[in-house]
């Protein structure tokens, strides 16, 4: 009968060391290494450059906390309904983190990274990334489909996130073909609809996550470990002040009863109704 094996590269532990990536954690990581840095070399088992940590740690804090989303507002509510529960109350607003919010970070650079690997050769200047940028939204108009990361529901002139985050790329050597790219898409794109849409700051994290060269299938993972960190702020405000239960009394006191009828009067005429 073979010996079962259950190979890691991550942590392990003793009757008295616990180790992780093969260091000693209280010896050699405890007070010398920050959460970003761990995070970076747990996912890719690469030690980043002092660059990676700082670009990394900007994409991190560009989505920790955007105020009242519904991320926060889901956490919030569970935390009125089971005080006890904080975990509870985490995963709430994390299980919200889908492909209206949050979700624009792993689609964006997906989708950047699906043009890139495609290409025979990466352009050498603005100009060439121009082109690609006009072919590839040239095709997804033909195809009807949105380019993930273009627009912002509150910043129509600019979302400030953008050039931060593009300005420590370029400082920290870390700015690459998927941020080239999205930058030219935003440049060419009111060439096709006649006026311009911001390059949303979670789609730009997207682009520097993938210019990290982090795993693909894990960059909403990213999002989520921010958002984690702004649940757990807004979860202590709701200690400090807490709005959960006004937000639970103005929906009940606000809730009007339709009759079925009337709702399935209404859906049948909102399908009837062309789409503008």
């Amino acid at each position: 009968m073979s010996e079962l094996r259950f190979p890691t590269s991550l942590g392990m532990s003793t009757t008295s060391t616990i180790t992780l990536l093969g260091d000693d954690l209280a010896g050699d990581l405890m007070g010398k290494i920050g959460l970003t840095e761990l995070v970076f070399r747990m996912v890719t088992l690469r030690t980043p450059t002092p660059g990676q940590v700082r670009m990394l740690d900007a994409c991190l804090l560009a989505l920790a906390d955007h105020g009242f989303t519904p991320t926060a507002i889901a956490a919030r509510l569970t935390f009125l309904s089971a005080p006890d529960s904080v975990q509870g109350a985490m995963a709430a607003g994390l299980l919200g983190g889908g492909s209206r919010f949050l979700g624009v970070t792993e689609d964006c650079g997906q989708f950047l990274h699906a043009v890139v690997e495609g290409l025979d050769e990466l352009p050498a200047d603005d100009a060439g990334w121009d082109d690609v940028a006009r072919e590839v939204v040239g095709s997804a108009r033909a195809e009807r489909r949105t380019i993930p990361g273009l627009g912002h529901p509150v910043h129509k002139e600019l979302d400030p996130r953008t050039p931060a985050l593009v300005g420590i790329a370029r400082e920290e050597d870390t700015y690459g073909p998927h941020l080239a790219l999205f930058e030219a898409i935003g440049r060419v794109h009111p060439e096709f609809i006649g006026r311009r849409l911001v390059l949303n700051g979670a789609g730009v994290v997207g682009a520097a996550l993938a210019d990290l060269e982090l795993p693909m299938p894990l960059l909403r993972g990213f999002a989520l470990l921010a958002r984690a960190a702004g649940l757990l702020g807004q979860l202590a405000e709701e200690l400090r002040n807490p709005v959960g239960m006004d937000v639970y009394l103005a929906v009940e006191h606000n809730a009007v009863f339709v009759p079925p009828e009337d709702a399935l009067a209404a859906q049948e005429q909102a399908r009837e109704e062309p789409s503008t």
